[in-house]
């Protein structure tokens, strides 16, 4: 019997059979995947994932010119598909950011091993500011060493907020962030969870901007 997992991963590739088929399987093995085609579909997943699986090429082009943006904005472990396989193709995609390199046609088992070994690389994953603690692995909240009890969407807005503390998020991108487009509720969904959330943590400032969204203040 498969375990479910409690890692998310993204992957991005535009072949529909390959994407497909390795999207149902990582599902079968106990995986949060959200699966993507295109480059430009990419930036409001990042946040949430723990692990990609990134195609070499996509429509939009060659997905390292994209991958040190998406890096930038949060450091994740990058599984690269290609069927390109010179030397200079592997060294130009872990220059890029790539921590592991599979070339096609490849067996589903062997990218699960590669999976497996790179989070087992990532721990816990802590998130943290001040001393309220995110440990996304095992999706726990600690705020001041008492554990908090948040439902999944809670967890996964919170984590948005504290990924860029200081930032302001206009209510949209936070939907596009954890609810995505294709489940895309009201504006007025994200002002419940951020009530929820204070409620929960009466100890943190979620600060409204007028007219524009949310922030998380630095936490002391």
């Amino acid at each position: 019997m498969t375990h479910k997992s409690h890692h998310s991963l993204l992957l991005i590739e535009d072949d529909p059979a390959l994407g497909a088929g390795l999207s149902s399987f990582l599902l079968q093995e106990g995986f949060a995947c959200q699966w993507l085609r295109e480059a430009s579909d990419v930036d409001r997943h990042w946040y949430l994932a723990d692990l990609v699986i990134l195609d070499r090429q996509l429509p939009d082009g060659d997905s390292l010119r994209f991958l040190p943006h998406w890096l930038a904005k949060k450091a994740l472990p990058v599984i690269l598909l290609t069927a390109c396989v010179t030397i200079d193709d592997r060294v130009a995609g872990l220059e890029a950011g790539g921590r592991d390199y599979l070339t096609k046609p490849f067996a589903h088992v062997e990218l699960l091993a590669r999976i497996r070994a790179q989070l087992r690389t990532l721990g816990d994953g802590l998130l943290h500011t001040g001393e309220l603690q995110l440990f996304p692995a095992r999706q726990a909240v600690l705020w001041k060493n008492d554990e908090i009890l948040l439902t999944a969407t809670e967890f996964a807005l919170l984590t948005v907020l504290v990924q860029m503390v200081g930032r302001v998020f206009t209510r949209d991108e936070l939907l596009n962030q954890v609810w995505g487009y294709h489940h895309f509720p009201s504006t007025r969904t994200v002002d419940t969870h951020i009530l929820q959330l204070r409620k929960k943590l009466p100890g943190i400032a979620i600060s409204s901007v007028h007219g524009i969204g949310y922030r998380l203040e630095l936490c002391v």
